[in-house]
């Protein structure tokens, strides 16, 4: 046990180091020349970690890895849990019908999509594809987080969709305004938003596309916040039938041990649970602010542990099938998620 009487030391020195580099990953994110890129602390953390993990790591105690398991481990359900506070469901109605259905659309079609490509076409292995298929369909790094207990995977198969909704979000931080003032795209103020919010990987892309945009107006910027805020917490929908997934697909393997084991993400139906809390409004404001700082830290330290524990020898024999698998989702994110927006906004 971590906090056992003999190791309860050194997991609390693990834990303390963690958190002072997420420390200096969020000072490291609030430079404008990361935060104009829409950056998070969450990326931040988890290359300082990699960083770590090929160079200094024979430097600590070794003692001190059960502090950053935890971190990576505990630290994060309890993280994602509170990303609730985030959300309200008055805010997923405002947006309406529409604005739903691109979400809901995008998200099952985007993770279905990656999960098929990188096991069948790129013979990835199941949790990498997976994986990477949550970055880009949800919300990026915090979707790969909370994805990855639930699939129970290794610390470098996270770094490496991470590293994936990085480029391709970054890549999308600078064509959507282009694609959009040039006329290649043939949309509405608000259904540019609609689009933006529901096929852009991070929650700071979408928030930073629509301000580059010349002339938007705010109508765009509110659309593509409360489109990707719907798409955040249909992680917690989209977990549980993944649980209800990975418990099916080893029946013949459970069955044979004296049964099959079911896979319900609790802390995905809390932080459900959490958004409907906080949809009540009987939080003040800056007790939401501060419970939202100290929830980003938390998350940022989970990423950070996570990169401390991907060692780049770990992704040989991987080769270019990411890159490849990552590749087509974000055409289908561009490409497909325009029509699909023009469809749905015209239909419903």
């Amino acid at each position: 046990m971590p906090f056992s009487k003999e190791k309860r030391k050194d997991t609390i020195s693990g834990i303390v180091f963690v958190a002072l580099f997420a420390a200096a990953a969020t000072m490291i994110a609030e430079l404008k020349v990361v935060s104009s890129m829409g950056i998070s602390p969450l990326v931040v953390g988890i290359v300082i970690g990699i960083f770590y993990a090929n160079t200094l790591h024979n430097k600590i105690p070794s003692a001190w890895e059960g502090g950053i398991t935890f971190s990576a481990k505990k630290i994060l359900r309890f993280a994602i849990v509170f990303y609730g506070f985030r959300i309200t469901f008055q805010q997923i109605a405002e947006v309406g019908i529409d604005g739903f259905m691109v979400s809901l659309i995008m998200l099952s079609t985007t993770f279905v999509l990656g999960t098929y490509v990188g096991i069948k076409l790129f013979k990835m292995d199941r949790d990498t594809s997976m994986l990477s298929a949550s970055g880009a369909s949800v919300c990026g790094a915090a979707a790969v987080l909370a994805t990855e207990p639930v699939l129970k995977s290794q610390e470098h198969k996270a770094a490496i969709a991470v590293s994936m909704v990085v480029l391709f979000g970054t890549i999308a931080m600078f064509l959507y305004p282009v694609l959009y003032t040039t006329g290649v795209l043939d949309m509405t103020a608000r259904e540019f938003g609609i689009y933006v919010g529901g096929t852009i990987h991070e929650v700071a892309q979408v928030v930073a596309v629509p301000a580059s945009v010349p002339g938007l107006d705010q109508e765009a910027a509110n659309a593509a916040v409360i489109v990707k805020m719907t798409r955040v917490i249909m992680i917690a929908p989209m977990l549980i039938v993944l649980g209800l997934y990975l418990s099916y697909a080893s029946r013949n393997t459970e069955d044979q041990a004296g049964g099959v084991t079911l896979v319900i993400p609790w802390f995905a139906v809390y932080f459900v649970a959490m958004a409907g809390f906080n949809s009540l409004g009987v939080v003040p404001a800056n007790i939401v602010d501060l419970i939202n700082t100290v929830d980003t830290f938390l998350l940022t330290m989970a990423m950070t542990a996570l990169g401390m524990g991907t060692r780049f020898a770990k992704f040989k024999g991987l080769g270019l099938a990411p890159l490849y698998t990552s590749g087509i989702m974000f055409l289908w994110l561009v490409v497909g998620g325009y029509f699909i927006t023009k469809w749905v906004v015209a239909t419903f």
